[in-house]
């Protein structure tokens, strides 16, 4: 026999399904789980990820009048999750081929079918399998993990879109469960096609299609990159939301590929081949939106494609959307703007940059005036072609004059102070100090006059200047005493020694050394200054916002 205890009887919850039943925010679930003691205790999942007993959640919630009657949609939630478990896109293909064909599917729980048959005959079939779609949009652990894109991505897609006519192509090459493709342009019912490498997924996508009576929409199984289902069609709009980070996209394979056309990707850039893979399926004025980590805006060995893209006048806009648009993180992602010119000239001559990565994530990506800018596609080519929206958009609304002028004066500021911080200092009678008598820094501490403090020893008796301590304990010979044979200095080293000299003294050079010491930082910020100055200065000239004094 074994200790561990049965696993729960009933089927388990999130803290979203909760919010659910509840008809509260995740926020207000966390709340609970903080404030109430009786709170249920998580019987399964991980600490980021807790899952609940259905059962305990609603006697709490009834306890606390919190709780509602247990819809429908929620039973079927919690039959499939009970039964599919982690394959819940097995579940929705299930229950979407119920609703669609009418048959029963061969091992369908009979709570599962007479749950998705009531949820059908109160609201519809493509209502039922839309809400069970959203359900599993929002349980997805990790956005990408499962082909699901959030839906503060759909929502900022789509209204980057803009306006859909009825008769434009649609194309989302890794469609997954049908999210965005199936988003843009609902209301227009465009032509819609698609492709997934996973079957079951691109399965339930046209089932989706087929039961809100879609017939326009076609959807293929497939690694787009290593088996194009779709190699002849050109559409008016590719969308993507790409799987990220996978080396294994199929480089080796597909170094003579023909969609290569700004560059052959490196194995850490699986982005780049979907994002021409994407281009490649666009006829001539049509767009790509394409959703990419912000990395792939800056990454080293992207820079040449990125060039290109530049160059050529593909690239027509990169929008930085806000920290946590992305529910599996909280770093931002960007969307890339690409169209295809219609002809020689067509192409465009500026990169129009979005920084919204101060906007609410629950808001459209309408930026503020100083949120954007047209940056020429001169700019963009140097050395490093970062496309990192913020970093544009920041240097065109710096005001060159008004900063210039202001360090100017700050650095002329600095260099007054630094020649008046500078000690007068006279000729001494010498020998050296530290030829006299002295005294260890060790037998200081031991006599309990001087303190180890971080990072330097300090005095802690009216006997002793700091100083003076410490700037003796900088001179040349304790340099060398407190120098490892690895190189490196220690001030505080105890084998270091100081000359014997009385108070007064000891404040007359602690003086000078303080002065030396302030002397030297603020030679320093002046350096630090003159470099920014002189890079600022540089940079104004060059794209006219400074100009020589006539």
């Amino acid at each position: 026999m074994t200790d561990n205890p049965a696993p729960p009887a009933g089927p388990l919850v999130t803290g979203s399904e909760i919010a659910r039943l509840a008809g509260v925010t995740r926020a207000a679930v966390s709340n609970w789980r903080r404030r109430y003691a009786d709170f249920p205790a998580p019987s399964g999942g991980g600490v980021n990820s807790p899952l609940f007993d259905l059962a305990e959640v609603q006697n709490w919630l009834d306890r606390q009048r919190k709780g509602q009657e247990v819809s429908v949609e929620v039973q079927l939630w919690q039959a499939l999750r009970r039964f599919y478990g982690d394959d819940m896109v097995g579940g929705l293909v299930a229950v979407a081929r119920l609703l669609a064909e009418g048959e029963v599917p061969e091992g369908l729980p009979a709570d599962v079918v007479r749950f998705a048959r009531d949820l059908a005959g109160s609201g519809g079939a493509a209502e039922a399998v839309s809400a069970l779609a959203e359900r599993f949009t929002d349980s997805v652990r990790r956005a990408g993990s499962d082909r699901v894109t959030s839906t503060r991505v759909v929502r900022a897609v789509r209204h980057l879109a803009g306006p859909i006519a009825s008769d434009t192509t649609l194309f989302d090459p890794a469609c997954g469960i049908g999210t965005l493709l199936l988003a843009i342009g609902a209301e227009q019912e465009p032509r819609c096609c698609g492709q997934e490498a996973e079957a079951r997924s691109a399965l339930f996508s046209q089932l989706r299609a087929d039961l809100t009576g879609r017939t326009d929409v076609g959807i293929r199984t497939g690694d787009s990159l290593r088996d194009d289902r779709w190699p002849d069609l050109k559409a008016d709009l590719v969308v993507c939301d790409p799987p990220v980070g996978e080396p294994d996209w199929g480089r080796e394979d597909l170094l003579l590929d023909s969609r290569w056309e700004f560059g052959i990707p490196s194995r850490a850039e699986g982005e780049l081949a979907w994002l021409q893979h994407a281009y490649a399926h666009t006829a001539p004025g049509g767009r790509v939106l394409m959703v990419l980590p912000a990395s792939v805006a800056y990454r080293k060995a992207g820079r040449r494609i990125r060039a290109e893209l530049v160059r050529r006048g593909v690239l027509t806009q990169v929008t930085a959307l806000p920290p946590g648009t992305a529910a599996s993180h909280a770093l931002p992602v960007h969307i890339w703007h690409l169209r295809r010119p219609e002809a020689l000239g067509d192409a465009a001559t500026s990169v129009r940059m979005l920084d919204l990565t101060t906007s609410d994530p629950d808001g459209l990506p309408e930026p503020r005036p100083e949120q954007v800018t047209e940056v020429p596609l001169i700019e963009l080519l140097d050395d490093a072609v970062d496309l990192t929206p913020g970093r544009h958009v920041e240097d065109s609304h710096r005001d060159y004059a008004v900063e210039y002028q202001s360090l100017r004066a700050e650095l002329a500021e600095q260099v007054r102070l630094l020649a008046e911080l500078l000690p007068v200092l006279v000729e001494g009678d010498g020998p050296s100090s530290l030829d006299g008598p002295t005294v260890s820094v060790a037998d200081l501490a031991r006599a309990g006059l001087v303190a180890f403090g971080d990072p330097e020893p300090v005095s802690v008796s009216d006997q002793l200047d700091t100083d003076y301590l410490q700037g003796f304990l900088r001179s040349a010979a304790n340099t060398r005493r407190s120098t490892s044979s690895s190189g490196n200095f220690r001030l505080d080293g105890k084998g270091a020694r100081i000359p014997q000299m009385d108070i007064v003294e000891q404040r007359r050079y602690g003086s000078a050394f303080r002065a030396l010491q302030e002397f030297e930082e603020r030679a320093r910020r002046v350096v630090e200054l003159s470099r920014n100055v002189a890079a600022l200065a540089r940079d104004g000239l060059d794209n006219g916002a400074l100009a020589p004094e006539k």
